[in-house]
């Protein structure tokens, strides 16, 4: 029964490093929200997607959760933003912004900390479980 407990919180382990890679992204996301383009020629920061892979591990014969990728959102056009003053504003005015939507960053941050809590929760009860186990040995 341990091994299923021990296979259980590595499984919740590999889950909370996914989550807590997800998190990451989404905070550079939010911190590149308002990152103009320097120049007309140039696009301004790209939305970063995370992707996730299921991978068997042989050790324990599970699959484990892993981040497969990490890439920019190429299908979301960059807004633009009218501001004539900014160094990389086009002839008409408007600039270029990331094509970063702060409200849907903020629902993926939400649920990649569920996510997360979940995850945790799982290790806590394996352990409460192993700790029983423990005292019924005594």
């Amino acid at each position: 029964m341990s091994s299923e407990l021990l296979n259980a919180m590595q499984i919740s382990a590999m889950g909370m490093r996914a989550q807590g890679e997800r998190i990451r992204v989404i905070t550079e996301n939010v911190a590149n929200a308002d990152t103009a383009a320097g120049t007309p020629d140039e696009d301004p920061y790209a939305r970063q997607i995370i992707t996730f892979k299921n991978e068997l591990d042989r050790n324990l014969g599970v699959k484990l959760v892993e981040v497969d990728d990490i890439s920019q959102d190429n299908k979301t056009p960059f807004p633009t933003k009218f501001m004539p003053d900014h160094p990389g504003a086009d002839e008409n005015g408007y600039v270029k912004m990331p094509n970063v939507n702060t409200l849907i960053e903020v629902m993926d941050i939400r649920e990649a900390q569920r996510s997360y809590e979940a995850n945790l929760g799982m290790i806590e009860q394996a352990r409460s479980m192993i700790l029983r186990t423990i005292d019924l040995l005594r």
